[in-house]
């Protein structure tokens, strides 16, 4: 495996890895095993348009003017440093578990509806998958090996967590668990922040 391919799958999953409306809701709906297949291939596919729209849209604009690209790299520092205090702080406050619910099952086309306005109605999925992602590729002289890294680590991380959700029902009852996850997620993120402010 390429070094930009592996790039693009750790930083394409630590992105996805952070707790949020779209990731609760691929679980929960895991958790009461309703459509998960085409809820995870929905995300997956959403977030694969992303990144290729940023990884093309970065690699021209890098080329065209060539500040830009260091701009969005401090930018992006900025972003990931604020994005990990804030989970180390949700870790340091704690409390929150996963309500799984009850009742009727939802129907395929209102599950799909709701992801869907998760990921395209998120700003945050925009500066994830598009900036981030994106002004990250133009370090490397593979970008597109760095983006399939980063689309195969969508693919990985919501199948995954659809159909393990069952395995993971146990543990994110209970509050420590979500702590724990919320303090390896602010690690990475200050950890990819203080690499790109030393390219």
């Amino acid at each position: 495996m390429s070094a930009p391919l592996i790039a693009g799958f750790a930083l394409g999953f630590s992105l996805i890895l952070a707790i949020g409306a779209q990731n609760a809701f691929v679980l929960r709906q895991g958790l009461r095993r309703e459509h998960v297949f085409p809820l995870c291939l929905t995300c997956a596919v959403s977030d694969a348009i992303l990144i290729a729209a940023g990884v093309a849209g970065f690699g021209a604009l890098a080329e065209a003017a060539p500040w830009f690209e260091t701009v969005m790299r401090y930018g992006g520092a900025i972003f990931l440093t604020w994005y990990g205090l804030r989970s180390l702080n949700s870790a340091w406050r704690g409390g929150a578990v996963m309500d799984v619910g009850k009742g009727q099952r939802a129907s395929l086309r209102s599950v799909l509806l709701t992801v869907l306005a998760f990921t395209w109605l998120n700003p945050h999925v925009y500066l994830d998958t598009v900036v981030l992602i994106g002004s990250i590729s133009a370090q490397y002289d593979d970008r597109m090996a760095f983006a399939m890294g980063a689309m195969m680590s969508s693919f990985v991380f919501f199948f995954s967590l659809g159909y393990g959700a069952g395995v993971l029902s146990p543990i994110f009852a209970r509050p420590r668990a979500w702590q724990v996850l919320d303090v390896v997620i602010g690690v990475v993120m200050l950890g990819i922040a203080l690499k790109l402010v030393a390219m």
